[in-house]
């Protein structure tokens, strides 16, 4: 038998309890832990974001999003720009959210291509980036906007970025044009 999880109750865990788990309808999903070469992407990807960002938006790896209350749905997604001044407020919500980037691994390809798309736009999180790893280590970033009317992405820009050992994914956003 399954048991629903509670806003409540999930505010309530240590983030240490929450680390490595998102809440989906009220019902935890364990997530396995991702490969190296997804965490390096996501954080090099975040620290670019997050200097290009200035004072007014943060850019986080591991940053819970709160989709819903009820049931409760809350993502973690690999990296997450918000505004500034909500840095400690938690848990984050939606509407303190402009970007939310996926990293694509093996066994998550259906959650973050389908799942979470649909998810994150219902909630109206402005943008979403998915990054697929391609064999030959080149990352393929899709971007997607929001309509605010139909509550669905249509299609952005699609970029590629190469990771180098001599120098590292080099990423130049603009947040103003995004």
């Amino acid at each position: 038998m399954h048991t629903h999880i509670t806003a409540g109750q999930y505010d309530s865990w240590s983030e240490e309890q929450c680390a490595g788990i998102e809440i989906v309808d009220g019902m935890a999903v364990v997530s396995a832990s991702a490969p190296k070469r997804h965490n390096r992407l996501a954080r090099i990807l975040a620290n670019a974001l997050d200097a290009a960002a200035g004072p007014e938006w943060n850019a986080d790896t591991d940053f819970d999003v709160r989709l819903q209350d009820v049931p409760v749905t809350n993502r973690r997604p690999d990296v997450t720009v918000y505004r500034a001044e909500t840095i400690d407020l938690t848990p984050a919500r939606p509407e303190h959210v402009l970007l939310v980037v996926e990293v694509v691994s093996p066994g998550s390809e259906t959650t973050d291509r389908i799942v979470k798309v649909d998810q994150y736009a219902k909630a109206g999180i402005p943008f979403y980036w998915r990054i697929e790893q391609a064999a030959t280590g080149v990352p393929i970033i899709s971007t997607y906007v929001l309509d605010p009317a139909t509550k669905a992405y249509r299609d952005g820009e699609m970029f590629t970025g190469v990771i180098e050992a001599a120098a590292p994914f080099a990423v130049t956003v603009d947040l103003g044009t995004i």
